[in-house]
């Protein structure tokens, strides 16, 4: 799966969560997702804690977060 295909999971819906992002229309947000792993949960454990999840789900959520500090990095650099 390319990152294009990845980062489409992850969509901003205003009824949702208050628009914040949500991975697959779920109420589940990619912060939800990183929070747990931070806290050193594997990706097994975030697949049990939320079973609508796929593994391409978690990898989206990384890849997002590595998008979000590049832009966060190039805001600063201005």
């Amino acid at each position: 799966m390319d990152a294009s295909d990845l980062l489409a999971r992850i969509v901003a819906e205003p009824g949702k969560m208050g628009g914040k992002p949500v991975i697959r229309g779920r109420r589940i947000t990619p912060s939800m997702v990183l929070t747990m792993l931070a806290a050193g949960a594997t990706r097994e454990a975030v697949l049990d804690a939320y079973p609508v999840l796929e593994a391409a789900d978690i990898d989206a959520c990384l890849l997002y977060a590595a998008r979000l500090t590049d832009q966060v990095a190039g805001l600063a650099a201005e």
